[in-house]
């Protein structure tokens, strides 16, 4: 759904709004303050606020009182080297508040992120709107044969069209027996209090979009896209997190060059998976039978050689 012509002038209003500041800013990061960027059916993501840019993380770095007088590219050099050798702490200077609506199992995957402060819209004291997440069908997926927690091909055909009209209704049904739930008078018209709200959420399906205020340092942040970016993660996530690296490059484009480079591009090998590196660069065939993996080890260290 998209926003409402209030909300609009709501953030139009907000971002017409300009005080004076000696803090640092990011230009890349001020054209996003407020602006929603759309994720998913009904999803969004907004930057509330932020600190630091990727002078701040130098600074840090460097204990400097002030940008220092190094050239851009030294500072560039820096940030490669922080994120190279795994030296963490000049990133948590900086840091992001954002505001994210997203489906409820969404939220689950993505609060399993911790090291973040957050606040959620309460059903106990409000009522949900009624918007659910129903997949695009080009994402709606079978079980994977061969992955636990993958998807397999896409359903097609009737069969698609059916799992889409079951999704609708029980969405549908869920909500309107939510509303009858919380109802002030009932329909025999006794005027009997409704079921409180607290209890009356619990009959919502996890595909109901609720929201909240996510604030993260880029340490932290950058764990996160690391994990819910990568190819293999959860598709519905993954759209989040896509839509987070953009705004995260033109927040510290340095940083997040770095961050490309070493964590998104990169790959890591085992202690055992270098020593069959080396055998393999030496001009020997190596198998799973003589690497000393296991077939899944195997696997994996092939798909981390053929990316």
């Amino acid at each position: 759904m998209p926003l409402t012509e209030e909300q609009k002038a709501e953030i139009e209003a907000a971002r017409a709004e300009t005080t004076p500041t000696l803090r640092a800013t990011a230009p890349g990061m001020e054209q996003w303050l407020y602006r929603p960027r759309e994720v998913l059916d009904h999803g969004l993501i907004r930057v509330i606020d932020y600190m630091g840019d990727d002078a701040a993380i130098v600074q840090a770095a460097r204990v400097s009182y002030g940008r220092g007088t190094k050239a851009a590219r030294d500072d560039e050099g820096l940030i490669r080297f922080l994120m190279r050798h795994w030296h963490s702490t000049p990133f948590e200077m900086c840091e992001i508040k954002l505001h994210v609506k997203l489906p409820v199992f969404v939220a689950r995957q993505w609060i399993r992120h911790r090291t973040a402060n957050v606040n959620e819209y309460s059903a106990r004291y409000s009522i949900l709107d009624r918007e659910f997440y129903i997949p695009a069908p080009e994402h709606l997926s079978a079980q994977s044969v061969s992955n636990r927690q993958g998807r397999g091909a896409v359903l097609e055909g009737e069969e698609a069209a059916r799992v889409l009209d079951i999704l609708r209704a029980d969405s549908g049904r869920a909500y309107d027996h939510y509303e009858e739930m919380l109802s002030q008078t009932r329909s025999d018209g006794s005027g009997q209090q409704g079921l409180a709200r607290e209890l009356a959420r619990m009959n919502l399906p996890a595909n109901v979009y609720t929201q909240w205020y996510w604030k993260v340092d880029l340490h932290n942040l950058f764990h996160f896209l690391r994990l819910r970016a990568d190819p293999h993660a959860q598709y519905e996530i993954r759209v989040y997190a896509e839509a987070l690296c953009e705004i995260v490059r033109d927040w510290v484009p340095a940083a997040y060059g770095a961050f490309e480079d070493y964590r998104l591009g990169a790959v890591q090998f085992s202690a055992k998976g270098m020593a069959c590196l080396r055998r393999m660069l030496a001009g020997e065939t190596v198998t799973q039978e003589t690497s000393g993996m296991s077939k899944g080890e195997w696997r994996e260290f092939e798909g981390a050689l053929s990316r």
